[in-house]
């Protein structure tokens, strides 16, 4: 399963703001230039992911972006969640196709599906971007 690039610029630019956190608003030229990203898909990118609650801007000569929570309280399965929508591997986890799918209470396959699904959850939810930056300081 591939992550769409917005989904890695999302990323990228959370990831950013982290490192900024406390050095006030970080503008979309800065944001984009560290990180590789499109200033052009970047603005976009971040305004999802304000209306998601995770950022927040500041308008003005001095404004930009800052993350909404500290950086140990936001977690890549926030952003995931926030661009991508639910991370659900097969529908059947989400709920939609359980009362239609003939083969739900038998399927085979939804345990399988279920444990994998519960051990990805408990990396991007478990991995905040305070990890990510201690991480980086390691390499």
């Amino acid at each position: 399963m591939a992550f769409p690039q917005k989904t890695i610029y999302a990323l990228r630019a959370m990831y950013e703001l982290a490192k900024r956190q406390g050095d006030g608003a970080v503008s979309i030229p800065i944001i984009a230039k560290a990180q590789g990203i499109p200033p052009r898909f970047l603005e976009n990118i971040l305004i999802q992911l304000k209306q998601a609650g995770l950022t927040q801007s500041i308008r003005g000569k001095e404004g930009g972006y800052l993350l909404r929570k500290p950086a140990d309280a936001v977690t890549v399965g926030d952003v995931l969640r926030a661009v991508d929508g639910p991370m659900d591997p097969v529908s059947c986890l989400g709920g939609e196709t359980q009362e239609t799918c003939p083969m739900h209470d038998d399927c085979v396959f939804l345990p399988m599906w279920q444990r994998a699904h519960e051990a990805m959850l408990a990396v991007y939810d478990g991995t905040s971007f305070a990890d990510l930056l201690r991480d980086g300081k390691n390499h």
